[in-house]
C-alpha cells in the first residue's frame, strides 16, 4: 500500500426517524396550523383597516354636511345683520344689537375655517391609510343621508362570532398548542432511527467512478431512549402545558369580548335610531323658529337677543343631528368589525 494513501469520495447520506409516536407528524401539523393562524392575523388587520377607512370616510361626509350647514347659516346671519343695520339707522335698535349680530357672524365664519381644516386632516388620514400621498378624496355627499343597513335582530347566532379572524386565529393557535403538548410527551418515548449512505470511494481519482469496485453503501438502524436529558424534556412538557392553558384563557377572553362588542353595537344602533328621530324633530322646530323670530323682530314684536339665541340653538341642533347620524354610521361599521367583516 502506498504511503501516504489518498482517499477520495463522493456520496449521499440520509437519516430517517420512524415516526412511531406521531411526534414528527404532529410537529408538522402544528407548523401548518400556525401558518393558517398567521393568515387569520393578516385578515384581522385588513378588517381593522377597512373599518378605520370607512369610519374616516363617513366622518369626512359629516364634516362636508356641517360645512354646508354653516354656509347656509352664514347666509341667514348675513341677511339678519343687514336688516339690523337698517333698523339701527331707523333708530329701532341700538348699536349694541348691530355689534352682537356682527360678532355672531364672525364666530360662524371662524367655525367654517376650523371645519375646512378638519376636512383636510381627515382626507390626509384616509390617504395615509390607503398608503398614498395627500390628494382629494372623491365622495358622494348624498350617501351620508341615506338609510343605514338594518341592524341584526335579537337572538344573534353565536356562530357569527366565529367569522372574526382574531377568534379563528386564537382557535388555530390553541389547536397547535395541543399538538405541541403531544410532541413534548412523545419526547419521553424511545425513538427508532435509520441511517443510510451510498456513493463512490477510491485512493486514486482515476478509479473513483469505477463500478462496482469503488461503490460504497451502508444501512444501519439505532434505538435511542431519553435518559440523561429527562429533566429538560420534563421542563419542555410542562412549558407546553402552561402555554396551552394560557391560550385557553385568551381564547375564552376573545370570545367574551366579541360577544359583548356585538351586543353593545346592536343596542347602540337601536338607541341611536330613536335619538336621531328626536333630534330631527328638534331641528325642524328650531329651523321654523328662526324664520318666526326673524319675522317677529322685523315687526318689532321680538327682541334681537331672541333672534340670536334662536339662530345659535338651530345651528347647534343641526350639528348635533349630523353627529348623531355619524354615530349611526360608526355603530354600523363597529358592528361590521365586531362580527369579523360583516354577516350573512
Amino acid at each position: 500500500m502506498p504511503e501516504p494513501l489518498g482517499e477520495f469520495g463522493i456520496g449521499a447520506y440520509a437519516s430517517w426517524e420512524v415516526d412511531i409516536w406521531h411526534k414528527l407528524r404532529n410537529a408538522t401539523k402544528a407548523a401548518s396550523i400556525r401558518y393558517l393562524a398567521s393568515m387569520e392575523g393578516k385578515n384581522f388587520m385588513i378588517t381593522n383597516l377597512v373599518a378605520e377607512i370607512a369610519s374616516s370616510y363617513y366622518e369626512l361626509l359629516a364634516l362636508d354636511k356641517q360645512l354646508e350647514i354653516l354656509q347656509q347659516n352664514i347666509a341667514i346671519q348675513q341677511n339678519a345683520y343687514e336688516l339690523v343695520k337698517v333698523q339701527k339707522e331707523a333708530t329701532k335698535v341700538t348699536e349694541l344689537a348691530v355689534r352682537r349680530f356682527d360678532a355672531q357672524l364672525a364666530s360662524t365664519r371662524s367655525m367654517e375655517f376650523n371645519i375646512r381644516q378638519q376636512i383636510t386632516e381627515t382626507e390626509n388620514r384616509i390617504n395615509f391609510l390607503l398608503g398614498r400621498f395627500p390628494q382629494p378624496i372623491p365622495r358622494n355627499r348624498g350617501d351620508f343621508e341615506q338609510s343605514l343597513v338594518p341592524a341584526l335582530q335579537t337572538g344573534l347566532p353565536t356562530q357569527l362570532l366565529f367569522n372574526r379572524p382574531d377568534i379563528r386565529q386564537s382557535e388555530l393557535e390553541l389547536s397547535a398548542a395541543k399538538l405541541d403538548v403531544s410532541v413534548a410527551r412523545a419526547q419521553f418515548y424511545p425513538s427508532l432511527g435509520i441511517q443510510s449512505a451510498i456513493g463512490f470511494g477510491a485512493f486514486n481519482p482515476g478509479y473513483l467512478f469505477k463500478a462496482p469496485e469503488s461503490m460504497l453503501f451502508s444501512l444501519m438502524g439505532d434505538l435511542a431512549a431519553p435518559l440523561i436529558n429527562r429533566n429538560a424534556l420534563k421542563a419542555s412538557y410542562l412549558n407546553a402545558n402552561a402555554k396551552q392553558m394560557q391560550l385557553v384563557y385568551e381564547y375564552e377572553q376573545k370570545l367574551l369580548t366579541a360577544f359583548l362588542e356585538t351586543k353593545n353595537q346592536v343596542s347602540n344602533i337601536s338607541k341611536l335610531e330613536n335619538s336621531y328621530l328626536q333630534k330631527k324633530q328638534q331641528v325642524e322646530d328650531l329651523v321654523l323658529s328662526v324664520d318666526i323670530s326673524n319675522r317677529l323682530f322685523n315687526a318689532a314684536r321680538a327682541d334681537y337677543t331672541e333672534v340670536l339665541f334662536t339662530q345659535r340653538e338651530a345651528l347647534e341642533a343641526r350639528f348635533e343631528l349630523v353627529e348623531t347620524k355619524l354615530k349611526q354610521w360608526q355603530a354600523s361599521i363597529n358592528l361590521y368589525h365586531a362580527l369579523g367583516g360583516g354577516w350573512k
